[in-house]
């Protein structure tokens, strides 16, 4: 008696859930931090501060086989492109592949995005803080190119923290939400308080979020206070500096923003 063949499933095409997209440009900032500008299917849409799941051939060998990893929209929810912020991890399966593509090379999207670190979950308040770290920023540049969000808040601060003075990437983009039509008129500019931890730099705070928010010296730098009333704030970096700016907003009477309970703030892990 001849034995049964084996019934092997077909591996998943990555097409059923996903998009093949086709890099359009790369930006270096740093030896270890770039951007990439890919297509967008105009059947993908987003809320600004959502994320999605880029995907590359693993170069198992593996019909199918293909790595991977969430990643922030840094593009607006109206651009006709994709970009992303991304971080060279060394010996990182995904980054490594990432940072080694070139224009034209081919970049899975999912067709669905996630997350709710977006301005329009919370309820009341006048300001709105973005509190990030490294390239947790990327969100909100998405974030703050959103009309809704100028006319929502009276207030926007952004609050970026890096290492070195060289990671503070989109200064330049930062600079000309001044001057951005589709943001509206007649309205107070973008409060930006840089903070670079590891050197001394003119003009930025050198001490991390956490202690800037419990000795005040957040609020002083960005001419603005802290409180439960006015303040909802958006985090997103590493799960230290959340857990730590996480109890610092604790300690200033400031809650969590939950879908049963509205707060103050919210928080996503951008590791």
């Amino acid at each position: 008696m001849r034995p049964m063949p084996e019934f092997r499933r077909p591996p998943p095409d990555p097409l059923e859930k996903a998009t093949a997209e086709r890099i359009l440009s790369i930006r270096r900032w740093s030896e270890k931090l770039f951007s990439v500008r890919v297509s967008r299917s105009p059947a993908f849409r987003f809320t600004p501060g959502q994320w999605v799941r880029l995907g590359m051939p693993s170069g198992s060998g593996l019909p199918g086989s293909v790595i991977w990893r969430p990643y922030s929209m840094v593009s607006a929810d109206y651009d006709e492109y994709l970009e992303f912020f991304s971080i060279l991890v060394p010996g990182g399966a995904f980054s490594s592949r990432l940072a080694a593509a070139d224009i034209g090379d081919m970049l899975y999207v999912e067709k669905l995005p996630y997350g709710y670190l977006t301005a329009a979950r919370f309820t009341g308040g006048r300001h709105l803080w973005l509190l990030g770290s490294g390239t947790g920023v990327a969100p909100y540049l998405s974030i703050l190119r959103d009309p809704d969000v100028w006319q929502r808040y009276d207030e926007r601060v952004l609050a970026y923290s890096v290492s070195q003075a060289r990671d503070l990437a989109y200064r330049d983009e930062l600079a000309a939400l001044a001057d951005d039509p589709l943001l509206g008129t007649d309205r107070p500019p973008l409060r930006f308080v840089a903070i670079v931890t590891r050197e001394t730099v003119p003009g930025t705070l050198q001490a991390r979020l956490p202690a800037l928010i419990a000795d005040g010296s957040l609020e002083q730098a960005a001419g603005l206070d802290l409180t439960p009333e006015d303040s909802r704030i958006l985090v997103c970096g590493n799960p230290q500096m959340l857990d730590d700016v996480r109890d610092a907003l604790l300690a200033r009477g400031l809650r969590p923003d939950r879908s049963a309970a509205p707060g103050h703030f919210a928080t996503e892990n951008y590791w």
